[in-house]
């Protein structure tokens, strides 16, 4: 049985590491450099880093402090936000990135997928897709959760599976930031459609939400940002509780 994987999340900002709720409000929340040391110590599984204002502002991602963050770690490190090449993402692994996350530019240009995971490998495609609900359907948003599109969520997964993509970041933004729990549904759907792994985020806020969305969300791993940030729940604390929940985690 595959371990269940508990990621933690940067979202980048101005160099520095922010958070907010359903993607608004945001508020500073240290140094990435220093809360990437932190979480690989803190035997966190993954680390995802996302460059939330690239895409918006039209730039590449940091490769810079990307490459400070990945000398500081060593814990598996996936990089997005504003990749729309093979170069821009060539440039992100040779700055020390295990994986990449693409999110608009693959829906602007879905063959971008299929370039990616034939010049890297799809194990080193991550889709992430940021879903709103809108009268019972969810459907994707672009631009960091800013612009609204009629494709349907569960469309996008299967396109995205087929194309090649090696793993789904899966985004509530209904959820995000609250701290009452993932969109379990939401999750459902996703993990029961696919055959690759999806990676919950948004809500995260209790020791409970993480169990609710291995055991009836079916998620392959639980993303989670701000209650990591300010040490609300430990990363250690939480995977003795879920092994106590009959959950394979590493600890």
């Amino acid at each position: 049985m595959l371990t269940k994987r508990i990621i933690a999340c940067l979202d980048v900002k101005n160099s520095r590491t922010v958070k907010g709720v359903n993607f608004e409000s945001l508020k500073d929340m240290g140094d990435p450099v220093e809360q990437a040391l932190f979480y690989s110590q803190a035997k966190a599984d993954e680390l995802v880093f996302l460059d939330i204002s690239a895409t918006n502002e039209r730039r590449k991602t940091l490769s810079t402090l990307v490459n400070s963050i990945a000398k500081a770690i060593n814990i598996p490190f996936t990089v997005g936000g504003g990749i729309s090449s093979v170069d821009d993402v060539r440039t992100l692994l040779e700055s020390g990135a295990d994986k990449i996350s693409v999110n608009t530019a693959a829906v602007n240009n879905p063959k971008l997928i299929s370039e990616l995971a034939k010049e890297f490998g799809s194990q080193c495609i991550v889709v992430a897709i940021d879903a709103k609900r809108d009268e019972g359907e969810w459907f994707v948003y672009l631009n960091g959760g800013q612009i609204p599109t009629k494709l349907k969520v569960k469309d996008w997964l299967k396109q995205a599976e087929k194309l090649g993509a090696g793993e789904i970041l899966l985004t509530s933004i209904d959820t995000d930031g609250t701290r009452n729990g993932f969109a379990i549904e939401l999750t459902h759907m996703a993990s029961t459609l696919l055959n690759i792994p999806v990676i919950a985020s948004g809500g995260a806020g209790t020791f409970d939400h993480f169990k609710d969305v291995f055991k009836s969300g079916k998620a392959d791993a639980a993303l989670a940002a701000g209650i990591f940030h300010e040490r609300t729940v430990d990363i250690p604390q939480l995977k003795n509780y879920l092994k106590e929940q009959s959950i394979n985690v590493r600890l």
